[in-house]
């Protein structure tokens, strides 16, 4: 068994090869039972968990151990995990993943995977609330696979958004940058609107939304809390990453249910229905789309094998 760093997997990965691992991994055959994150304090405004996801293919069996520190402050992260393959024909452990490094990559191409299904062909203008780790590289997929000409920065702390700014303009010259102070007003000229905060509150109106924008919310994995509104949930048609971990944490989901609002069924379908073409994707220019995630073992095992086939041979 090997071991496989952050920086290898970097290495070994890019937008391109990450979305066509994952497509081809979500249409085709494999087994994921539900994710189980397990909360390792009863008080009510500590999140810290750990959580482990399981899943297979008829070649790898992988699983990913994370913990999740939401209060943690530097040089602590939030987020630890690593992801440890199997051979599927004789059970041997053939390597351990930083999985810290790959659910960037997975997390990023799924959403941007989504989009390819769900977004205009001709989405131009991206939103992005939140300027965390995970942004840089949400920003690279969505621009893989659709014309991004123009991205909208929003965050909490405006010298991170402008620092944010600044190296994104670095890395990707041809789009344009700027920094936003009210996400009413960039909703206005979104095409494009991804959440990716850790807020415990609304940040995004369904009111602000138009017509044939494509929204992506994964920020939030708690049951309790959400990123969207309930108006943004029933003005556009929903899809899940998977029925059986948003239906168990996602509350921009479970919220509206609760409210007696929306139903399970009113789901479109999972991304697995979108690769293997079992349910349509956009289907009108003025539709209002949404993709709910909240993570899957699939997303992780098709990454961590994609690095494991392509990592330099010694």
């Amino acid at each position: 068994m090997i071991v496989i760093t952050a920086e290898q997997v970097h290495a070994a990965l890019s937008c391109p090869t990450v979305l066509q691992a994952l497509e081809q991994a979500y249409a085709g055959a494999f087994t994921m039972p539900p994710r189980n994150v397990m909360r390792l304090s009863t008080e009510s405004v500590n999140h810290d968990a750990f959580a482990l996801l399981p899943a297979w293919n008829d070649s790898v069996i992988a699983v990913k151990a994370f913990t999740y520190f939401p209060q943690n402050s530097p040089p602590h992260a939030s987020l630890y995990a690593q992801i440890l393959l199997f051979d599927r024909q004789h059970g041997q452990p053939l390597a351990l993943v930083d999985g810290t490094s790959v659910t960037y990559w997975r997390t990023a191409g799924i959403s941007a995977l989504a989009a390819k299904y769900l977004a205009r062909e001709d989405a131009a203008t991206l939103l992005l609330a939140g300027t965390g780790q995970l942004a840089p590289y949400l920003i690279h997929a969505h621009a893989s696979v659709r014309p991004v000409r123009r991205v909208l920065l929003w965050g909490r702390e405006a010298t991170k958004a402008q620092a944010l700014s600044a190296r994104m303009q670095a890395e990707l010259p041809e789009i344009a940058f700027s920094v936003v102070s009210s996400l009413e007003s960039a909703c206005a000229e979104a095409d494009l609107i991804v959440c990716a905060t850790g807020s415990p509150a609304i940040l995004l109106q369904g009111r602000w939304l138009r017509p044939g924008t494509h929204v992506d919310c994964l920020g939030n994995h708690h049951a309790n809390q959400r990123e969207c509104d309930t108006e943004a949930i029933l003005r556009s048609r929903v899809y899940v990453d998977t029925f059986a971990n948003c239906l168990k944490e996602a509350g921009e989901i479970l919220l509206p249910i609760q409210e007696g609002k929306f139903t399970p069924e009113t789901i479109i379908g999972e991304l697995a229905d979108l690769c293997a073409q079992r349910v349509p994707g956009r289907s009108t220019q003025d539709e209002i789309t949404l993709f709910k995630s909240v993570g899957a073992a699939l997303g992780d095992l098709a990454t961590a094998q994609l690095v494991w086939q392509t990592r330099p041979r010694v």
